[in-house]
């Protein structure tokens, strides 16, 4: 039986994933879990979301075939399984049980929903979700279509996202170790060792997101007052074990390992018909402006698109990422990923693939006569140059090719500075110029 829930955290400190490991304390009394519960990040550019705008998907029934440890929860060993028997809960029964914990997590500001199913949402309703502004009503259609049931408080916009999760049938994936501190300790300073978060993150190649090492910074320890105290991210789940025994933190309450779609570019649209806000795209186009800097320290360039014209921005918390923009020049061909924002209608750039880099010149000085080898003068501007003594006139001035440190390749912002969803370099097989990491020292 599948149970999705969405939309029960808030700003003030509450986190959906923690209600995802009550739900499992709580079920696995009895039950199985069926596979990783699933930490399903949705649209980012949703502009009601709370945080991380993700969805949590669990399978409970009997467990059957491998068996896998993926957490501790109460001091408990916790175990997924990879199949089933025919057995299914009672739908019913499960909405009475987790009923009592959404009911203590919420917060009046989110709008929580739960759905559980025996069956699987269509698949569309997962790339709807990551990528567009769902309508509730077409949700709800699907509810029925499934058989499923579900409970909800305030506007219950977490039905949406719940169905949308549930639907997830995965392309790419990750997967995320959650560990989470005492209640006791919630909304206070964490206190952790980044040494050896830097020493994980040196030991393990297939973690990523963790770790910044030009800053010598930590980037998978949350500043808000919830209650996790670090996510580990990486492509192979016994590293993520390898690496909780390595990272030393205050004590923890418990950890799980989720299997998510972070990492993976899901959300990103290629080769749209027409540009819709609020929604992200991969989008290819030539330079046609200089960089502009506006107050808050935040960069803006314009490219010139089969869509129109595009103005693209780095925002001040993308730090030496803005570097990229400043180097750009009229010419250049690149491609920008990220999300078009509806006002103003800017083009929030996540990352850079330079196509091609033009040629650039800078004048040394005034054209020199052919006949008396003296410098010649300008006529005025945009006129030309002449020689007042031979008459002789030139068009253009002497340059010289300037070496640019931008060249072909792909560039994105540190690790702290990342979306959830957004695909590390290191994911795609890739590292940045060394021109680029060389110019930021």
């Amino acid at each position: 039986m599948y149970v999705a829930v969405d939309d029960t955290d808030s700003m003030k400190g509450n986190c959906t994933t923690f209600l995802a490991t009550e739900i499992i304390r709580e079920l696995t009394n009895d039950l199985d879990l069926i596979g990783n519960p699933r930490l399903v990040r949705l649209n980012p550019a949703t502009p009601w979301k709370t945080r991380g705008n993700g969805s949590l998907v669990m399978r409970f029934g009997k467990g059957t075939g491998k068996k896998t440890f993926i957490g501790i929860i109460d001091n408990k060993k916790l175990y997924c399984y990879s199949n089933m028997t025919k057995f299914e809960p009672d739908k019913d029964e499960l909405i009475e049980r987790i009923k009592p914990l959404i009911e203590a997590h919420h917060e009046e500001e989110s709008d929580p929903g739960l759905v559980i199913s025996e069956k699987k949402p269509s698949q569309d309703f997962y790339w709807n979700g990551v990528r567009t502004i769902m309508d509730r009503s077409v949700v709800e259609n699907e509810i029925i279509r499934i058989g499923a049931k579900k409970f909800e408080i305030g506007c219950g916009r977490g039905v949406i996202g719940s169905v949308c999760g549930m639907a997830w049938r995965p392309r790419d994936s990750t997967y995320e170790l959650l560990s989470y501190r005492p209640n006791s300790r919630w909304g206070t300073d964490r206190i952790f060792d980044p040494a050896s978060i830097r020493e994980m993150d040196h030991s393990l190649s297939t973690t990523f997101n963790s770790w910044e090492d030009r800053m010598q910074k930590v980037a998978m320890v949350p500043s808000t007052p919830c209650p996790v105290m670090y996510g580990l991210r990486g492509d192979v789940m016994v590293d993520l074990i390898k690496g909780h025994d390595i990272i030393k933190t205050e004590p923890q309450d418990r950890w799980v390992i989720f299997l998510t779609n972070q990492g993976t570019d899901d959300h990103i649209v290629h080769n749209a018909k027409v540009l819709i806000p609020n929604r992200s795209y991969y989008v290819e186009g030539t330079v046609i402006s200089k960089d502009r800097h506006t107050q808050g320290s935040h960069v803006f360039i314009d490219i010139f698109t089969k869509y129109g014209i595009l103005t693209c921005g780095a925002y001040e918390p993308s730090k030496e990422f803005r570097l990229a923009l400043d180097n750009l020049y009229t010419g250049d061909k690149i491609g920008v990923m990220g999300e078009l924002r509806e006002e103003p209608r800017t083009f929030n750039v996540e990352k850079i693939k330079v196509i091609k880099v033009s040629d650039r010149y800078d004048k040394i000085s005034n054209p020199i006569c052919p006949i008396c080898k003296k410098t010649m003068e300008s006529i005025g501007k945009d006129r030309g140059f002449r020689c007042r003594k031979c008459h002789t006139v030139a068009k253009d001035p002497m340059v010289k090719k300037v070496d640019r440190w931008i060249v072909e390749g792909w560039y994105e912002p540190p690790t702290a500075a990342r979306r959830h969803l957004s695909k590390p370099l290191k994911r795609m097989g890739l590292e940045q110029p060394v021109e680029f990491v060389n110019s930021r020292s």
